[in-house]
């Protein structure tokens, strides 16, 4: 029997299950198709379960050297089957958090995999969901007046480098690690490459990074790039920039050998294991998409601004659509489009006001364009940049290295981008992300009152720092 929705979300992860929510407070009638478990890839396989690690490498980091804070514990030692315990504890406890969520909002949950049809008895409009349930059960058909896909993204390969997800690895393969290898090559010094660098090498694993581009991090602030990649080398981590890796020279015998180009030659590493971290592709396969007249732009589900395909009533958030993938850009992907379903006339995404971030030790934030970028969009640029080092709460924590950089225009003074990293800069950038909001001037920046002593200061004194006027440069 064929059952009748307002809206029925294709995927069930953090822009799919948001989008839910937003629909269920509007009034309309939803469901969710989700093939794997609510909460998608960022609570399962991305962001929640590395962020959990991470915490562990940290601590474990801290706690070796924990006689420079006074504090004299003995023989450290790490239990790292007990970091993975830890680890699915937190993920366990927020997927039941989505599920009385999902159950709050009164949303039918349909575990198995959902494709839209094309037009048909049930529908004269692509659009209906048939659901090929988990349990083996018959068919679901679900007619949905709108339908949102939300169907994410998976770790991508290059090709001829396959993952056997013993020695080559991607990074949800790493995430079930049961023991720490002694080395890693990672492939890849974007974001999440380098998260997985710092972790490891906290961890005690010795890391060495290959990069295609002439820098780690290579879509953040030269200033930010060039930092991190001190301060992880000052660790510990070896990097090769500028270097092209080729697949067919991987040979596994119980390691991993591969060769680069780089500096006119080749390079060969060896490791115990290797991690590919070269970005994601979006999952569109398999959706019925030939059933509609939904187009792709280079693997990804083309939008208007308000997330419509051409089909206008079947819209499309998150990382199947490209652009920034990060969970938070899908939840408002999501809620915009629920709106715009809803006749509620939302604003159009400005993506130049999300915040980034990268949760390494030390940690990188950012919010609006990189210097480079501002100058290239024609914009005369002024800056200031303040050290941590000058911070005494940073001090106090034990974490000196970093800066705060505040990029503005030197005709109107806006703001046009700030870039951090230091300590616990993630939790920070919020505060730059309301000021691209509000459209503020480093002037007002610097006249919020920072309590003292906190890591905050270095923001208000960055913004000083824009006019040469920083207090304690």
């Amino acid at each position: 029997m064929a059952e009748e929705y307002d809206l029925v979300v294709l995927g069930g992860g953090t822009g799919g299950y948001v989008a839910a929510i937003r629909a269920a407070q509007l009034g309309l009638k939803t469901a969710v198709v989700e093939k794997g478990k609510l909460g998608g890839t960022c609570l399962h396989r991305g962001c929640i379960p590395s962020k959990a690690l991470l915490r562990s490498a940290e601590v474990y980091s801290t706690s070796k050297n924990s006689e420079e804070f006074g504090v004299v514990t003995g023989e450290v030692s790490l239990n790292f089957l007990k970091v993975q315990e830890r680890k699915n504890k937190i993920v366990e406890q927020l997927h039941k958090g989505v599920q009385h969520l999902m159950k709050q909002g009164k949303i039918d949950v349909f575990e198995g995999t959902g494709r839209i049809l094309g037009p048909s008895i049930f529908s004269p409009l692509p659009g209906t969901v048939s659901v090929e349930m988990n349990n083996g059960t018959e068919n679901e058909m679900l007619i949905p007046k709108n339908v949102i896909v939300a169907t994410g993204s998976r770790p991508r390969t290059l090709p001829g480098l396959e993952i056997d997800g013993n020695l080559v690895l991607t990074s949800e393969e790493a995430l079930q690690l049961e023991s720490l290898p002694e080395s890693m090559i990672i492939v890849g010094g974007g974001v999440i490459g380098i998260e997985w660098a710092s972790m490891l090498n906290d961890f005690g694993v010795e890391v060495t990074v290959i990069e295609y581009a002439d820098r780690i991090l290579p879509l953040e602030d030269k200033e930010i790039s060039k930092e991190m990649q001190r301060l992880l080398k000052k660790k510990g981590i070896t990097f090769a920039t500028g270097a092209k890796v080729l697949p067919e020279t991987l040979k596994k015998d119980g390691s991993v050998v591969i060769s680069a180009e780089m500096n006119g030659g080749t390079k060969e590493f060896t490791a115990e294991k290797m991690l590919v971290s070269v970005g994601r592709q979006a999952n569109v396969e398999g959706i019925g998409l030939e059933n509609t007249d939904i187009q792709l732009e280079k693997g990804y589900i083309a939008t208007n601004t308000m997330f419509q395909t051409k089909e206008s009533h079947i819209y499309a958030i998150g990382d199947c659509i490209g652009g920034l993938q990060l969970a938070h850009v899908a939840s408002h992907e999501g809620i915009t489009a629920v709106e715009h379903i809803a006749g509620e006339n939302p604003h159009q995404m400005d993506y130049s006001l999300v915040s980034k971030c990268i949760y390494s030790s030390p940690e990188a934030a950012s919010v609006g364009y990189t210097e480079e970028e501002a100058i290239a969009k024609g914009f005369a640029v002024k800056k200031g940049k303040f050290p941590f080092k000058a911070i005494g709460k940073a001090l106090v924590f034990g974490e000196s290295d970093g800066f705060v950089k505040i990029i503005a225009d030197e005709k109107t003074n806006d703001i046009l981008g700030v870039h951090m990293i230091g300590p616990h800069v993630t939790d920070m950038i919020s505060e730059a992300g309301l000021a691209k909001v509000l459209d503020a001037t480093p002037w007002e920046v610097a006249h919020t009152i920072h309590p003292h002593p906190t890591l905050s200061e270095a923001i208000g004194e960055a913004a000083l720092a824009v006019e040469g006027l920083a207090i304690h440069a």
